[in-house]
């Protein structure tokens, strides 16, 4: 055979799915792409209006279509995959980052042929997205998210109005939104500048002293600076209330997920989950820890440093069913919390974690860095994790073996049984002793325990 010959002859990979489109998705206009053989026109465009949606849907159903591929790209790609799932068509929402061609021109009507010629070959992974219901709930937990930020943020303008007036409140007391921040403030705007009258207004938990508050309460008090503290304290409460009708609403979302618990086994008791989390109030934390265990099926809050609001981010995040994943391994992978090696000849250019943005690795991270003062299996992990590697491989390790305990008790619907871990520590505890003879030995001492070693005290 000729060189000639040689070059002119095209590899073609096995077609594996040949009832597969692909879909270029922006904000105004769609390109889809469908087998040649399908249409005398297989790339089309389309506009973003439903009507435009519904027809590109029909158009797929008359090419006989029933996969598509499409990337993530924004929140653009919502409505048609909702509409392509309510038609019965199978959809693969893809990363970007995993169908980049190569080198040259790039259009819109590349990017959608490349993408379907990529699913024709099965050469596609679809992301994980949970059921309809869960997304439902995901949604609302990420509006829930964004307004606490704006929340935070009036709270920023009001302790910045607190400076521009040299009230120094914000820095005696350690939350303005507190019961006594907000009575004193309400105060103020209401024209109240007995510095005595407005420092009774204390709490008795407060640690600051009556004088103390007084002292700081002794400022400049500017009309400018007070409208701008009337409205700052008006838009927080605002979104208190936002906030407050997000989560009613959430309850009711989470009424109508499919129960996984066993009915006939009473409910664990959440008095460690309640005392763990110290930012929602104790009624609040113990009717989302019932609908947590009765979705789920687990109790996730046994495990050490997993409150409920890091229960809560699992279950508007993913969800009971986690079929989805392969392994704890995939599992892990898909938050990032595993290495990430980079290999090439034969030499480690890289092993760090990827830089992902998951809200479940972020929610496990936090989990794992309240281990510190743990007296638990986990926690003398977590401690000594932290001695030898830093304070942040310390956290991202210990997270990612709370990813992999949460996969097996959501897998399984087995409770947390620390007892698998204490006996991991014992091992490592003689191991230790082994070592610490030897060197004794080798030095010509002999280690005697301890009386309190001796009672295991």
């Amino acid at each position: 055979m000729s060189r000639k010959h040689i070059k002119s002859r095209k590899v073609a990979l096995p077609v594996l799915n040949p009832d597969a489109a692909g879909i270029d998705i922006g904000a105004t206009e769609i390109y889809v792409a469908v087998p040649p053989d399908r249409d005398p026109e297989p790339v089309r465009r389309f506009a973003t209006f439903t009507q435009d949606l519904a027809g590109l849907a029909d158009w797929l159903q008359q090419c006989r279509i029933r996969t598509v591929a499409m990337e993530s790209t924004g929140v653009y790609w919502i409505p048609l995959m909702q509409m392509l799932e309510d038609r019965g068509l199978e959809t693969y929402l893809v990363n970007a980052k995993h169908v980049k061609n190569v080198p040259g021109r790039k259009t819109d009507v590349s990017d959608c042929q490349w993408l379907q010629y990529l699913h024709a070959v099965g050469l596609l992974r679809p992301s994980f997205r949970p059921s309809q219901d869960v997304c439902a709930l995901r949604s609302l937990m990420r509006h829930r998210d964004s307004l606490i930020e704006l929340a935070t943020c009036h709270v920023q303008h009001m302790q910045k109005a607190l400076d521009q007036m040299n009230l120094q409140l914000h820095h005696v007391i350690s939350d303005i939104t507190g019961t006594t921040g907000l009575a004193i403030i309400d105060a103020i705007l209401e024209g109240e500048r007995d510095v005595n009258k407005l420092a009774a207004l204390r709490d008795p938990r407060v640690r600051a002293s009556h004088d103390t508050i007084a002292k700081s309460l002794v400022g400049d008090y500017r009309r400018e600076h007070l409208f701008t503290l009337k409205q700052s304290l008006a838009l927080y409460r605002q979104h208190q209330q936002r906030i407050t009708d997000c989560e009613k609403e959430m309850q009711e979302m989470m009424k109508a997920l499919e129960t996984k618990a066993d009915v006939s086994k009473p409910t664990p008791v959440a008095k460690d989950s309640i005392k763990k989390c110290k930012v929602m109030k104790p009624a609040i934390a113990l009717a989302l820890h019932e609908q947590a265990y009765r979705i789920l099926g687990v109790d996730l809050t046994t495990i050490p440093g997993v409150s409920v609001l890091h229960v809560q981010a699992v279950l508007s995040e993913l969800g009971p069913d986690l079929s989805k994943f392969r392994s704890a391994a995939a599992f892990s992978s898909w938050m990032g919390l595993c290495p990430d090696n980079n290999i090439s000849g034969g030499r480690i250019l890289s092993s760090g974690t990827r830089k992902v943005k998951n809200r479940i690795a972020l929610a496990l991270r936090m989990a794992a860095q309240s281990l510190q003062n743990s007296v638990s299996a986990l926690g003398d992990c977590y401690r000594r994790l932290r001695a030898r590697l830093g304070p942040a491989s310390a956290i991202t390790a210990v997270a990612h073996k709370l990813a992999r305990i949460i996969y097996h008790l959501l897998t399984t619907r087995k409770p947390y049984d620390d007892s698998v871990f204490a006996k991991a520590e014992e091992t490592y505890r003689k191991r230790i002793e082994s070592r610490l003879n030897a060197q004794a030995k080798a030095l010509g001492f002999t280690l005697v325990p301890s009386i309190q070693g001796e009672r295991g005290e």
